[in-house]
């Protein structure tokens, strides 16, 4: 009887030891009363998840080690979403199909330390409106993304873009191909590259379309109804 009790004992222990606890699940920040984000894991780091309940979206941006950002973070946008991350420096996550599929952002600039992408400690704040996100920093600089439209030009198909540097008293022409289009290569390029306009004048896209004619400053959310910061509690599922 007794060797009976015990292996019954041992039983359920082994039972009871085999159930895995779930991840806790929580919003950390919402655009408006149909579209969040969701971090899955412990201690606020782990899986992040974009969900827009009207369109009937659920993508995934990140599979692990996701923390929130701790800045201010306005994203007014529904087409272009842009989502930082906790110490990024350089990338960020972009969306511009309303949050179905998700590239990598680049961030390029001049900063005082020869850096040319701002560290997080130097972010003030990210902003995005009218389909364009604008990176400030705490000197006042803005990194910007391009216009949300492609040059045509690029576009497979297209002329490529011709123009004119000047060396020595000498003018030389260059020459910028079109994509070629090839095979699940996606050809649009607007929204992925953020720069300092300060800089712009060193770079082959100041002769692109969509990277000229940019705001001068960020430009003003009206009426707004999402949070400004993301939010987390480090003791979900603890």
């Amino acid at each position: 009887m007794v060797l009976i009790i015990a292996l019954f004992m041992l039983s359920g222990c082994q039972g009871f030891s085999l159930k895995t606890r779930q991840k806790p699940v929580q919003v950390v920040y919402r655009f408006d009363d149909h579209r969040w984000l969701e971090l899955k894991g412990y201690n606020c780091q782990g899986e992040l998840w974009f969900v827009d309940r009207e369109r009937g979206i659920r993508s995934q941006l990140w599979f692990q080690f996701y923390r929130i950002f701790t800045k201010p973070y306005i994203n007014a946008s529904e087409r272009y979403i842009a989502v930082p991350s906790w110490g990024m420096t350089g990338v960020m996550s972009i969306s511009k199909d309303y949050g179905r599929t998700w590239q990598t952002s680049s961030i390029n600039g001049e900063e005082d330390n020869g850096f040319n992408a701002p560290n997080y400690d130097n972010i003030e704040s990210l902003t995005v409106v009218n389909d364009q996100g604008f990176l400030l920093t705490k000197q006042g600089r803005i990194y910007m993304s391009s216009l949300p439209f492609d040059d045509p030009r690029l576009q497979p198909g297209g002329t490529g873009i011709d123009y004119v540097v000047e060396f020595r008293g000498r003018k030389i022409p260059h020459h910028i191909d079109a994509i070629r289009p090839a095979e699940g290569l996606d050809t649009s390029l607007w929204g992925r590259d953020y720069i300092d306009p300060r800089i712009l004048h060193r770079s082959v896209k100041q002769y692109y379309t969509n990277f000229q004619n940019l705001p001068d400053r960020i430009p003003e959310v009206k009426n707004y109804q999402g949070w400004t910061h993301m939010k987390c509690d480090l003791n979900a599922g603890l």
